[in-house]
């Protein structure tokens, strides 16, 4: 898993996409650990493209609008990833990946508050 003292917010989303990945590949096969791991696949990576989006901005309103999906997104994906942990045995990947989640979330926040 990736060390997330990164500032480039772009690089970080990347990697906790990537990292989210890597993640599902490794959970059990169960039917709940596939169903919720495609939904952590997508919510993740929209985290990333979104932000990317808001940075290739058409304008204000276009920025604040992706940052909010990319916001949604991350919410979304803390969603997925408890769901995960609570069903599998004690994961500190899981735990590590929530914490990032609900970090993007917050600076994804503070983003929209300031702009």
């Amino acid at each position: 898993m990736a060390s997330y003292k990164i500032y480039d917010l772009e690089e970080r989303t990347y990697l906790f996409a990537k990292d989210c990945r890597l993640k599902v590949r490794q959970l059990q096969k169960t039917i709940s650990n596939i169903e919720d791991g495609k939904q952590l696949v997508k919510s993740s990576g929209s985290i990333a493209a979104n932000y990317i989006e808001a940075n290739e901005k058409l304008g204000d309103k276009d920025f604040k609008f992706r940052l909010k999906i990319s916001r949604k997104e991350a919410k979304e994906s803390v969603l997925w990833l408890k769901l995960l942990r609570d069903l599998n045995p004690i994961d500190e990947d899981l735990i590590n990946l929530i914490n990032e989640a609900e970090q993007l979330r917050k600076i994804l926040s503070a983003i929209i508050n300031k702009s």
